[in-house]
Formats: structure tokens, sequence, C-alpha cells
């Protein structure tokens, strides 16, 4: 068996893309998309024909930034509708980063999203809804879980984060691998990293014991993976999201794939709570990569959100 063959055997495996090709060939269970993936899309001639489908299915579709951000939507639910014809599972389609600081915002747009889904006869249990991991937007999640909208909480880089985010009864969390170790090879250069001492694996780890420790139902879903032995580091983790291109490495070896997380193996969880909303923000804030990164990853994903709307644009 592969060593993906047997990573299936012990945790869900999620498709990290939203190139439709990529998710037929590897046969995931779930599937996510984000701003950046759906403009790499977008970007691809393959795809135009959804991108044209969604102009056409936007009433009084024009160059203005709020039917281009109405476009944008349309967009992102098609292609969600065609990767839910390839798999059996579940897509995540992220609310707009630009909202990720407004509650009421971000519960609004997630409704229109589900709307959309609904009209294209898509029911709300296949699609989980992707916030960014602000105070906000943890808040927004507890809204919209309470209506039956179940939520992905992203770009989730600290425990104090997933600990807000369980007590918000988020169904999911999507804590990040990748962005972690990239800012702690830039504070340490010095230093050479694998999985025996990866601080994006040893986070993940952390949140999925913790979890575990307190009896929390939120699923642990590992995500932005810089390579293969990241995801191996983390193989019985409830479910992890991964590029086609780690997927074909995983797909391609053929060596044993030892599980290294055990729901009753809580040794190492993280002494992790807050009071109230001040404390968790001040938590957050002493976290210096966490903050870092939560903000660089809001500031790509809104840059990535506006490009697709200027594509639209100039598209219409």
């Amino acid at each position: 068996m592969s060593k993906l063959d047997q990573l299936r055997e012990m945790t869900v495996v999620v498709a990290d893309t939203g190139d439709i090709d990529a998710i037929q060939k590897y046969a995931p269970v779930d599937a996510t998309t984000n701003p950046s993936l759906l403009l790499k899309t977008a970007e691809d001639p393959t795809y135009g024909a959804l991108l044209d489908r969604a102009i056409a299915a936007t009433p009084s579709a024009s160059s203005s930034t709020e039917s281009a951000a109405a476009v944008a939507d349309r967009f992102a639910v098609l292609v969600g509708q065609e990767i839910l014809n390839l798999i059996p599972g579940v897509v995540s389609t992220e609310v707009d980063a630009r909202l990720s600081f407004d509650t009421a915002a971000s519960v609004a747009k997630a409704r229109e999203l589900i709307d959309l889904y609904a009209a294209a006869g898509i029911s709300k249990d296949r699609i989980l809804i992707k916030i960014a991991s602000t105070w906000e937007g943890i808040q927004a999640a507890g809204i919209l879980e309470k209506e039956g909208i179940r939520c992905n909480l992203t770009l989730l880089f600290s425990a104090v984060q997933a600990l807000a985010a369980a007590r918000a009864g988020a169904f999911l969390i999507s804590p990040f691998v990748g962005r972690i170790l990239d800012w702690y090879k830039a504070q340490q250069p010095e230093t050479s990293f694998d999985a025996s001492n990866d601080p994006g694996v040893a986070s993940v780890r952390g949140i999925y014991k913790l979890y575990k420790s307190k009896g929390f139902e939120t699923v642990v879903m590992g995500a932005s993976f810089r390579n293969a032995g990241q995801v191996e580091a983390l193989a019985g983790c409830d479910r992890l999201t991964i590029s086609p291109g780690l997927l074909d490495a995983l797909g391609d070896d053929d060596g044993e794939l030892p599980r290294q997380l055990e729901p009753s193996d809580l040794d190492g969880a993280p002494d992790c709570d807050f009071e109230s909303e001040a404390d968790f923000r001040l938590q957050l804030n002493a976290d210096a990569m966490a903050t870092e990164k939560l903000a660089q990853g809001i500031r790509s994903f809104c840059a990535d959100q506006i490009k697709l709307e200027q594509l639209i644009r100039d598209r219409i």
C-alpha cells in the first residue's frame, strides 16, 4: 500500500485545491477552497466556462465592484458544485476575508453563500463555511452553528484560537502547519527543521491533544503543508487537507506509515484557558507568530479576492 492509502485508513483525506481535475484524480472524501485557490482556478482557461456561467447567472452583472463581488460568490459556489459532484463529503467555501473583523457581515455573507447553494439544490449539510479565526470570525461561527450552518475556522495558529473555536461550537478547525514553519525559519535561519522539531507539526499535535483531553467534538484538520514529512508526522489526525503535489508524493511512496496521533494519548496537551474576549486578545497578541501569520493570511486572502474581482470586471 502507498502511504496515501495507509493514511486514508486512519485519517480523512481532504483535497486542498480548487482544481476539479485534480479532485477527480485523487478522489478525496472532502475538499477545501479559498480565495487564492479560486483565483488560480479562474485564471486557468480550462475553467473559463464556469466564470462565464457565474457572470451570466448574476442579475445585472456589471464592472462595478459590488457586482464583481457577487459574481465571485457565484463562481465560488459553481466551483463548489462541481467539486461536490465528485466527492461524497463536504466542500469548504470561504467568506470574503475583508469581513474578518465584522461578525454581522460574516454571518450575512455565510447565509448568502448557503442560499446560493440551496438555489442550486445543494443542502447546507454538504457545505462548510470558512471564516478566519479572529475573535469576530469565531463569534460568527458560533451564531451560524446554532442555525445549522457548519463552519471551518481557518487561519488558526494557536491553542487559544482553537479553544475559542471549540467553545463556540465550530464544526471544524484548520490549524496551519506550513505557515508556522515559515515564520520560525525566518526567525531562526540557522536552525534545521524536520518532523521531529517542526513547530507547525507540534502546534497541531498540541491542539489535537487539547481537544481530546477536554472532550471537544470539533474536528481538527491539519492544513498548509510544505512537505510530505509534515503530513506523515500528523497521521491519525481527524482530517488533513493536502495539496495535489503532496498527494502525488504520498501516493508514489510505498514505505510504511506509522500512526502518530491517538485519541487516547493526551501526554503533552497544552494548558490553555481564557476568561473573556479581552483575555483572548491579550493571549493572541502575546504570541507573535500567531498574530503575524493571522494578519498576513488575511491580507493575502484579501489581495487575492481583489485580484479575482478585477479579473471578473475585465471579463465583463
